[in-house]
């Protein structure tokens, strides 16, 4: 048997019902960096990871207070293309999860 599959709404955020351009701001109750949208820019808070994952997020450049922008994100949601500092950086969708952000 077939199932009609249902598509979800195309958003940015998991929180809001629309999507981001550069001049709307992300809803100021974003938690992790997989729900920060488009285009937007946050601050570093901390990590929720272990062990090698947080080290190599540490050595990327994942520090708190440094500031990221979300580029891009694939097709699927996985993974999403990141700016950190000066150069860009390819998380998959688990790792960024881990990440915690506050909006600027």
């Amino acid at each position: 048997m077939f199932y009609r599959m249902r598509r979800k709404k195309n958003k940015n955020c998991s929180t809001c019902s629309i999507s981001h351009s550069d001049n709307v701001v992300c809803p100021p109750d974003c938690k992790v960096l997989t729900e920060v949208g488009k285009g937007c820019r946050c601050r570093i808070r901390g990590h929720q990871s272990v062990g090698a994952v947080r080290q190599r997020l540490m050595d990327l450049g994942f520090v708190p207070n440094m500031e990221v922008e979300m580029v891009r994100c694939a097709t699927l949601g996985d993974p999403l293309e990141l700016r950190v500092g000066d150069y860009y950086v390819t998380l998959r969708k688990r790792e960024a999860a881990l990440i915690e952000v506050e909006n600027i």
